[in-house]
């Protein structure tokens, strides 16, 4: 799944289009590296955003196309 849309999804950001102007400002990474909106996710990467000057680190849990908003804590785990 794209990295953008794994950010949608997973609620760690909440529009795809923010997701993806994000990655584009290289304030996302993947394992250390910075990523592309294009990045295939896959459980076990570690994404960190920069949010000002603050950022959120998480752990890929569980790669789904659709997921309940109840369920979308699953996906992830905060580091």
């Amino acid at each position: 799944m794209r990295l953008d849309k794994y950010l949608k999804v997973s609620r760690l950001i909440k529009r795809r289009t923010v997701a993806n102007e994000a990655c584009d400002a290289g304030r996302v990474t993947v394992n250390g590296k910075t990523a592309r909106a294009s990045y295939d996710v896959k459980v076990g990467d570690v994404i960190e955003i920069a949010f000002g000057n603050k950022a959120v680190k998480a752990e890929v849990l569980k790669v789904a196309d659709t997921v309940k908003k109840e369920e979308a804590g699953e996906m992830f785990k905060l580091v």
